[in-house]
């Protein structure tokens, strides 16, 4: 053996290469590892994007229904309003009628009465 390859032999072990050989490929695979997981981040942050993305526009969208729902309770609650005094005018206009109707129904009996009794001889009262 020459005084290099005793130095060497000194110097590395027997395994070295072999111990070197698995720490390269494991290496290797840790940076393959590393690679997936950047990829899988990246994934993950289109992912989450598109999320926030879906949320922000369900959150529009319930805004916008939110909005036409209160305007049109709002304008239903006006259409009742509305519709309320008409009904009170039309119940009160229906009232004077009837009420006029009463009056004239009371003047008639009241005259025909009195034909009666004018009829039959009775005096008047």
């Amino acid at each position: 053996m020459s005084p290099h390859d005793m130095l060497t032999a000194m110097v590395q072990p027997p395994d070295f290469d072999a111990r070197l050989s698995a720490r390269e490929s494991r290496v290797d695979e840790l940076a393959d590892r590393l690679r997936h997981s950047e990829q899988d981040a990246a994934a993950a942050r289109v992912l989450a994007g598109g999320a926030d993305r879906e949320v922000e526009q369900t959150r529009g969208e319930i805004r916008d229904f939110r909005h036409a729902t209160t305007s049109s309770v709002n304008a239903m609650r006006e259409d009742l309003t509305d519709l309320r005094a008409v009904v009170n005018s039309g119940f009160a206009e229906v009232r004077g009628r009837l009420d006029g109707t009463a009056a004239g129904i009371d003047h008639v009996s009241g005259l025909l009465n009195t034909l009666i009794r004018q009829q039959c001889g009775r005096p008047d009262n």
